[in-house]
């Protein structure tokens, strides 16, 4: 298979090609894995029952999703990597700020799912803790150098081999659920608290995506309709992510030692004989959702320092560097937080929240209501054009929104008023309405008189 050509530069339409049928399976293999399973446990731990941490899980995904899947209905109608078009309203300098936050959630996504990887690789290799971790980010990184196609392929095939593994697990847990499930159930209850939590872990999961899901959709053709586009991504999302999601909470309760940070070898156990088998989908599954994060982190990295060098296209020797200086930052920080992981995962998943949502909101509300869908492709690699080097009132919207959310904010170190007033915290659905709303208010033109300075993609 031939190495990918593009990356931050837009894909000519005759090189676009797919159905939005692919955006489904690898969304869904993406999600369905051993790492969104995790968040699915966070409810039970946190004493929440089995049905008000579903319920929970739920309701967070199929809010999150709408917003990741809007995301990925602008990939094919514009061309270009989902942080290159930030460009137009953060403009091409002032892009490199969410740009960073988008590289730092990446990289410390890549570094917790090499945390969970780690025992399932001692389990198939005779190796210590941080060889496992290290052999984690070298097959990420060899998957992520080729690039699109095969990610994409692979997307395919893990569809089709989790479901097996992962249904598998579901019937042997039905058919054996043991003493554990029944005490664990009983001993649960409700709390504001917890499932506010639960919502909050689950919509971050999906919202996560936001910033690279056009990423993936960038190379199908222009005529693609907006909304196949939408929900073939949605569906695949939600069902992949809530599905595991659903199932780690069920683990939780039926096999206590989930909560021992390894579910991967808690679940490839059940299998018997055919345990290393199952092991070693599970570990590709996991290790297929890295190759998103180091893929995305590497296009947003080039993105950030191309605005300054005027770069659009991209060696595969730069390639291969950016994405190893990448994959070696996320080994290293996964080796030092890996004996404390249960607070570290939890703060990445309600931190990134705190930091993207308000990005999210201004993206979306400038392409579907203020610009609709209308920009200059090529002025977006032009510091000196349209959307200048940066766009000062988007900056502070950016700035001002995530300053509001910090009352509502609420970490392992760190308490909100508002948070602890609720005993919730609800800061990403005050991210999302804040900025959304203070963008539109200062982006207040009407959008015909906006587009007039826009022109569609070239060719």
């Amino acid at each position: 298979m031939k190495l990918e050509k593009r990356s931050i530069e837009f894909v000519p339409h005759a090189e676009r090609y797919g159905t939005p049928r692919r955006l489904f399976t690898i969304w869904f293999s993406s999600n369905f894995q051993v790492t969104a399973l995790m968040v699915g446990t966070l409810g039970i731990a946190s004493g929440l029952s089995f049905a008000w941490t579903v319920l929970g899980l739920l309701i967070g995904n199929l809010v999150g999703t709408v917003f990741m899947a809007a995301h990925s209905a602008q990939g094919p109608h514009l061309g270009v990597p989902q942080m290159i078009q930030s460009r137009a309203q953060f403009g091409v300098y002032g892009a490199a700020i969410p740009l960073l936050v988008m590289v730092t959630a990446a990289v410390l996504f890549l570094a917790a799912s090499g945390v969970l990887m780690r025992d399932a690789l001692k389990a198939l290799l005779p190796i210590g803790d941080d060889q496992a971790i290290v052999v984690v980010g070298i097959l990420t990184f060899v998957i992520g150098f080729v690039g699109y196609e095969l990610i994409h392929r692979l997307g395919a095939w893990m569809s089709l081999m989790s479901t097996l593994v992962f249904a598998g697990a579901l019937v042997l847990i039905l058919l054996h659920p043991g003493d554990a499930m029944s005490t664990t159930t009983a001993s649960a209850g409700f709390s504001l608290t917890a499932f506010n939590l639960v919502v909050a872990q689950a919509a971050s999961w999906t919202l996560g995506y936001g910033p690279y899901v056009a990423d993936y959709s960038r190379y199908l053709p222009a005529h693609v309709n907006t909304r196949t586009t939408f929900w073939t991504t949605y569906c695949g999302c939600a069902l992949g992510s809530f599905a595991m999601m659903a199932l780690g909470a069920l683990v939780a309760v039926a096999i206590p030692t989930m909560l021992g940070h390894d579910p991967a070898t808690a679940i490839a156990t059940l299998f018997g004989p055919w345990a290393p088998l199952a092991l070693a989908v599970i570990a590709l599954g996991v290790i297929q959702y890295n190759v998103l994060c180091l893929y995305s982190a590497y296009m947003s990295t080039v993105t950030i320092f191309g605005a300054f060098g005027g770069l659009r296209y991209v060696t595969a020797t730069a390639k291969a560097s950016v994405m190893a200086v990448l994959t070696v930052a996320a080994t290293l920080i996964a080796i030092a937080t890996q004996y404390r992981f249960d607070t570290f995962f939890a703060d990445i998943l309600i931190g990134q929240l705190y930091l993207l949502i308000p990005w999210s909101a201004i993206n979306l509300a400038d392409y579907y209501w203020v610009c609709r869908g209308q920009y200059d492709v090529g002025e977006l690699y032009d510091p000196k054009g349209q959307y200048g080097r940066f766009n000062r009132r988007t900056l502070a919207v950016y700035a001002v929104s995530i300053i509001g959310t910090i009352p509502f904010m609420k970490l392992s170190f760190y308490t909100g008023f508002v948070a602890n007033w609720l005993d919730a915290d609800i800061s990403w659905a005050v991210g999302l309405v804040l900025a959304g709303a203070l963008y539109c208010m200062v982006n207040s033109q009407p959008a015909t008189a906006r587009r007039q300075f826009r022109s569609p993609a070239p060719d």
